[in-house]
């Protein structure tokens, strides 16, 4: 455990680093080094209220700012139904949205906008504000934000002049915990909580947009984004959400252009309504598949229509919407965000960002775009275009030498920074489009030119800083981390001596113990071992690809079916224990269909509940299940070697059984929730079980302290110290699971019973072998493949949007890093860490030897002792391989979206089972 934990550190420093965040801030003097125009220099004819901007970096186009940003909203949220295939219920619920985007003659769009994996929300958040690539190792920060300390939007505004006020989602407030006039903040993690945080925004926002102490306002709504966790995209609270958020919408409209006429408070605002990303149909996020990273911006100017922007600058996609009107969806890369939104506001932009102004929204903003409104033949309105053009390509010189001047400062001052070659690259493009501006263009706009013979270098030139600003953001997608490679190969070095010293400790198990029993000399070269390699290594080599990586459950079921042909072959030939392999086979089948299936939230939520047979079903079922978990325990206390407190553990978790049946039950759709039970009292049941588990833990560890019971003794008292010890932790993973927990305790049970019985058949064949003391590695491998299959059969996967959020807050409601923590830990590794490595001595018990007693000790030890052992060992050789994988791999376009999360999964499973390990090693030999 402990070389493990070293080389998983080191190599992870190497890894895992994030970039360079450099302590460097934009001011307005700094406009002076740029090659660029100052505003004053062509901007005299602006209003003497704005003289006081005109030395910071652009001419502010609006005055006031309104964000409101609905947290996991997806495209096809704001997008009409219309430009689908096929319509969902989910669509075109943001009717006044739509409406808007598409009258004729409107000032308001939508945008596709794209966002950089990963999808958690504090990654883009930080995106959002910075204008950098989030960074992997941010999501270990999602539940506990640190202050962002390099440059950003919301430090840009307050440092100019900028009064913002925020409400909403409190990680704001952690972000930048003294930057906002004013800020509303409420708790974000509990995902069953659906309302609250809404609920907090709707009462200080609709006031707040009467008033006149701010100028930018941001509202972060996370109902959706709770819904999606707990029910799925496709349920009734999702459905139900986007309504209410429609009619909010349509109050804050109607407020804004209520104040929007001349000399009105909201005569040049502008407003957003945004996601920060997107959710899968599960509701799930954090990845960087389509449906995650596709969110949804709608922008709308509150002042009087704007004219056309020039199609060469639009990016539109039009598709008729429902009343056969005009809708033109535009994309937007959300790694434009800031810049674009600082470009508007007149600020600077943030020192980091590597964003690029987009035109559709910043022509929106200066109103300068409408393309169903456009004359030809009007020659203001073509003056009107050009003057626009001119201060749009200079934005774009202030973008690209800002980028270029942050990637010179951020290669000279980080550890590695981009090679030679690439730096050369971008350079040769920037110095080429710092030429024609500084020859041709520059002239042009300080001339003050209103030929429209101007137009076509303007637009040339327009094109030659884009192209620097794209490959810049391709440059930082492909090798934005920073990877050293020494310290990730002392970390993978002592991964594989950690291999070779587990190899080593398991053959020399026999002399360690001082236990002699025959051991035929060719027992490690036996073909159950070679099988076993055989197995372990094809699925560690299939980490080596990102298909196989994605498919990880269907391989683990595949394998584990493959060892239980062979248990069937075995059995046929035997003409023994046929039912016993049959019904491992059909076990495994279910694994696969259920791995296939996914048992998702929509499973047991509204899938279920459109049809009332598999309502009663689904309900029902569970409680079944937990009925027979607890006829297993009490045949095993009713047992006579059962006394004592081993007796006591285990008759309380039968209690458990039947506190989580009524817990069930009064959270059922079948039963009206009694007074009693709601709120506070909604979550003392599941409070009761967790303080019942723990006070069976601590029973369990005083009994095995001070207790002179001796485990190693009986077959009996080594099986009984199992059930006591699975019981105490089963009632706390089966309420976390949701109603699957029985089920999948069930099927866990009968694959084991399965494993055992099947390796026994093998046990008795063998004449004179029966006290043979080398444990064959194929069970235990068996053994490993059911634990992985049961990880992927509870509906988790190796990805941050394969945690189940809602599980962490079953008995609560408010939030506590290390209990939530504790809670999501049980839930995520319960059925494929926790209950299969304390299980485990089940395999030496139902092959204990007869012995003399005075040699039984000893004997047991070593056994259970190269059990765990070879479990470690498989486990720790599958992490080595993804730990190679990631090696290879780091450079692959889904390093961050996919490879990165699977060896966070699999490092933190390998601690855990070494644990785990020693703890059940102490708990069982002493």
């Amino acid at each position: 455990m402990v070389l493990h934990g070293m080389a998983i550190f080191l190599f992870t420093r190497g890894f895992l680093l994030t970039r360079t965040e450099l302590p460097h801030f934009s001011t307005c003097s700094d406009i002076s080094d740029s090659p660029c125009i100052s505003p004053s220099s062509y901007s005299s004819n602006l209003n003497q209220t704005h003289l006081h901007q005109l030395q910071c970096w652009t001419r502010p186009v609006v005055d006031r700012l309104v964000i409101i940003v609905l947290d996991a909203l997806r495209f096809d949220f704001v997008a009409p139904s219309a430009c689908f295939e096929e319509k969902k219920p989910w669509m075109d619920k943001l009717q006044v949205l739509q409406k808007l985007a598409s009258t004729q003659g409107s000032s308001a769009r939508i945008f596709k906008a794209i966002s950089d994996p990963p999808t958690t929300s504090l990654q883009r958040l930080k995106g959002l504000t910075t204008g950098g690539l989030p960074t992997f190792i941010d999501v270990g920060n999602s539940f506990g934000a640190p202050a962002i300390v390099e440059d950003n939007l919301i430090y840009q505004l307050v440092q100019n002049g900028k009064r913002v006020v925020m409400m909403g989602d409190d990680t704001w407030l952690q972000l930048f915990p003294h930057h906002f006039e004013k800020s509303y903040p409420f708790p974000s993690f509990n995902v069953k909580d659906l309302h609250t945080v809404d609920n907090g925004c709707i009462d200080h926002l609709l006031p707040s947009l009467y008033q006149e102490d701010w100028d930018v306002l941001i509202a972060h709504f996370l109902g959706v984004d709770h819904a999606g966790h707990i029910f799925g995209v496709d349920s009734t609270p999702m459905i139900e959400k986007l309504e209410q958020y429609n009619g909010v919408l349509e109050n804050i409209i109607e407020v804004l252009e209520s104040q929007s006429g001349p000399g009105g408070l909201h005569e040049n605002t502008f407003l957003l309504v945004m996601g920060d990303h997107g959710q899968t149909i599960n509701g799930d996020h954090g990845g960087g598949t389509a449906e995650e990273v596709e969110t949804s911006i709608f922008a709308m100017s509150l002042k009087t229509t704007p004219s056309s922007l020039p199609l060469e600058l639009n990016t539109s996609c039009c598709e008729l919407h429902l009343d056969k009107e005009n809708m033109c969806i535009n994309s937007i890369q959300q790694l434009d965000f800031a810049v674009t939104v600082s470009a508007m506001l007149g600020i600077p932009f943030p020192f980091g960002s590597i964003g690029r102004v987009n035109s559709e929204l910043y022509a929106l903003g200066s109103g300068t775009w409408n393309l169903e409104s456009i004359n030809v033949g009007n020659r203001q309105t073509q003056l009107n275009m050009q003057s626009w053009m001119h201060d749009y390509v200079n934005v774009l010189c202030i973008n690209s030498w800002q980028v270029k001047r942050y990637i010179d400062v951020y290669s000279a001052s980080s550890i590695i920074g981009f090679s030679s070659e690439d730096i050369m690259r971008i350079t040769d493009i920037y110095a080429q489009a710092e030429e024609s501006w500084s020859h041709t263009i520059k002239n042009l706009l300080l001339d003050k030119n209103e030929s429209c013979n101007t137009m076509l270098p303007i637009k040339r030139q327009i094109d030659a800083y884009s192209d620097f600003l794209a490959s810049v953001a391709e440059l930082a997608r492909s090798k934005w981390t920073e990877f050293d490679l020494k310290m990730m190969g002392v970390g993978l070095g002592i991964m594989l001596i950690t291999l070779v010293i587990q190899f080593l400790g398991i053959k020399r198990m026999n002399k360690t113990c001082g236990v002699n029993f025959p051991s035929p000399g060719d027992s490690w070269t036996s073909f159950g071992l070679i099988f076993s390699i055989f197995i372990v290594m094809i699925r560690a080599c299939s980490f080596l690809s990102n298909s196989y990586i994605l498919e990880e459950g269907k391989v683990a079921s595949f394998l584990l079916a493959t060892t239980g042909i062979l248990k069937f072959r075995n059995s046929i030939l035997k003409k023994k224990m046929l039912l016993e392999a049959v019904v491992f086979l059909l076990l495994v089948f279910i694994f696969r269909l259920t791995i296939e299936l996914g048992l998702s939230k929509q499973a047991f939520s509204s899938g279920f509940t459109s049809i009332p047979l598999w309502m009663y079903i689904a309900e029902i079922v569970p409680m079944l299940a937990l009925v027979l978990l607890a006829c297993f325990l009490y045949k095993s206390i009713d047992d006579t070697a059962c006394v004592g407190l081993l007796k006591f553990v285990i008759a309380v978790t039968i209690l458990s059984y039947l506190l989580i049946a009524v817990h069930w039950t009064m959270e059922s759709n079948l039963v009206g929730t009694p007074l009693m039970l709601q709120g506070t009292g909604k979550g003392l049941i599941p409070r009761i079980i967790y303080a019942i588990g723990i006070g069976q833990l601590l029973i369990l560890a005083l009994g095995r302290l001070f207790g002179k019971e001796k485990a190693l003794d009986s077959k009996k008292g080594l099986i009984l110290k199992v059930v006591a010890m699975l019981s105490a932790w089963s009632s706390t993973v089966i309420i976390v699971s949701g109603k699957q927990g029985p089920l999948v305790a069930l099927a866990s049970i009968v694959g084991g019973w399965c494993i055992m019985r099947l390796e026994n058949l093998e046990h008795e064949s063998r004449d004179g072998s029966v006290g043979v003391l080398n444990l064959s590695p194929l069970p235990v491998t068996q053994w490993s493949l059911l634990a992985v299959s049961l990880f992927f059969c509870t509906g988790h996967w190796c990805a941050f949007d394969g945690l189940r959020y809602g599980a962490a807050f079953i008995g609560f409601d408010d939030f506590i890093l290390i209990r939530q923590a504790i809670l999501l830990t049980i839930d995520t590794f319960g059925f494929s860490l926790l209950l299969p490595i304390f299980g485990l001595p089940f395999l030496v018990a139902h092959q204990y030897p007869s012995v003399q007693s005075n040699q039984r000790k000893p004997f047991i030890f070593a056994r259970l002792s190269q059990a765990y052992m070879i479990y470690g060992l498989i486990t720790a050789t599958t992490v080595t391989f993804t730990i190679i994988c990631v090696t290879i791999q780091r450079r692959h376009l889904m390093v961050w979206g996919l490879f990165a999360p699977k060896f966070v999964f699999d490092v933190v499973g390998l601690i855990l089972s070494d644990f785990i390990i020693v703890l059940a090693s102490l708990y069982y030999v002493g």
